[in-house]
This record gives C-alpha cells, structure tokens and sequence, in this order.
C-alpha cells in the first residue's frame, strides 16, 4: 500500500525546508533561477518533498517512480533531481528542466514577459461547434487552450468526456482542473483505474504537471483496452482556465 502524506504534519513540513534549501543550492551550483510561475514552483517542491519521504531520494516527481524495491528503483534509473537529463540537455537546449522549476535566468525574464501578455490577451470562450468539439476530442495530444474549450463544449452538453488528474492527492488537493471527475494518483494507478473501468467506451482526458506523467498513463490505459484517451501534453501548468484548491 502507497504510503498517504499529510501535507500539515510535522514531517511534511520540515521535509519542505529541507527540500527549499536543496533547490537553492543547484541554483547556485548551476547558476540557475525557479522558474517565474509560483505555482510550478510549489507543485515541484512539493513532489520532491514527497518522493524524498517515501523513496529516500529526491526522484523528479514529474515521471513515475518506477521499481517495488530499492534495487528495482536504481535498476530502472529513474530521475533523480537534478537530473542528468535536465542537466545536459534540457536546460541548456530549452531554457528549463523538464519540470520547469530550474530555469536560466533569460528564460525566466523571458517567461515572464509573455505571463503578463497571455493573461491579458486570453479569450475565455472558444466558442466551437459540435462537429469543431467531437473533432478535437479525438486529438490524442491537447494544449490547455483546446481542454478549455472542450470543458465548455462538455458544460453546453455538445460532448461527455471524463478528465482524470493523475498527480498524487497533495498535487491535487494544490490545485486541480474544476471539472475534474476523478483523481487516479500514477503511485496507486492500477488499483485506482479500476474505478473507472466502465468507462471504456467513453473518452478520457488525462492530465499531471507537466504532462510526463500523465503520457505514460495514457499508453498504460490504452493497453487496457480504453478506447480513446487524449492527454494534457504540457500538463496543468499549461492550462490558464479554471482551476480550484481542496
């Protein structure tokens, strides 16, 4: 059984400082800034901070933790952070890690210039067809302007879908997706899909921070005999619609 954190014990929190601290210090190893977004910055320390209880190790909570035991763990490689990837190619070929919570400090002024624009020039309603939403729900990848408007096309009744946050319980609890149906946490996804198991006509959307996740779920429930699964590809971090705590 999945070991259950409680975001306010003692535990938690000290492992949150600890975690602050360590974030500092590749900032300064590295020479790399957090990223501009306050909420991608929390949602990563957050994961780190679990992960470091349960694990032992800092493991990027932006893929799934792979392996039952220690041996497994380190025979899957699984990232830990800062990870070698992240290092050696993503920061420097894309500006950030793979989480986005490591940054240069010129794609964080740079990301910050285009917050303030996107949060003025947004358009909150997409307006689309019946035909225009039954199409774009067939896309197996979606930016978070089309799950937007394929929420309103769900609230106007033109479609159903079900959306699954697959991030863990204090991700969720963070911030969700309001429309969310159900949460089917990656560390507990095979017991937890089953929930939905009579859904497997319907179309489901997946989403987690960053959208790793959230793919990998995407191809597991796909071999499950799901028919039509679409993915967040950038995860919720992406997504400037509706979102809500609890």
């Amino acid at each position: 059984m999945m070991q259950q954190i409680d975001m306010n014990s003692l535990e938690f929190k000290a492992e949150m400082d600890k975690t602050e601290v360590f974030i500092k210090k590749v900032n300064n190893q590295f020479n790399l800034v957090q990223n501009p977004n306050e909420e991608v910055n929390e949602g990563v320390t957050m994961g780190l901070a679990r992960n470091k209880i349960i694990y032992g190790k800092r493991f990027c909570p932006c893929f799934m933790v792979i392996g039952e035991t220690k041996e497994e763990r380190k025979e899957a490689d699984n990232r830990i952070c800062p990870c070698k990837p992240a290092l050696e190619k993503e920061i420097p070929e894309d500006g950030l890690c793979h989480c986005g919570i490591f940054c240069t400090a010129e794609y964080a002024e740079s990301q910050k210039k285009k917050d303030e624009i996107e949060e003025v020039v947004h358009r909150h309603s997409k307006g689309l067809t019946q035909e225009q939403a039954t199409t774009l729900l067939g896309k197996e990848q979606l930016d978070g302007d089309e799950l937007e408007a394929l929420l309103e096309a769900r609230e106007l009744k033109m479609i159903d879908f079900v959306l699954v946050d697959v991030r863990e319980h204090m991700e969720y609890q963070m911030g969700h997706i309001v429309g969310t149906d159900i949460l089917v946490p990656t560390s507990q996804f095979y017991a937890k899909v089953e929930e939905i198991s009579d859904k497997k006509d319907t179309p489901i959307i997946v989403y987690c921070h960053t959208g790793s996740r959230s793919y990998q779920v995407q191809h597991a429930m796909k071999s499950l005999e799901f028919k039509q699964i679409s993915n967040l590809q950038y995860g919720i971090i992406s997504f400037n619609g509706n979102t809500q705590k609890g």
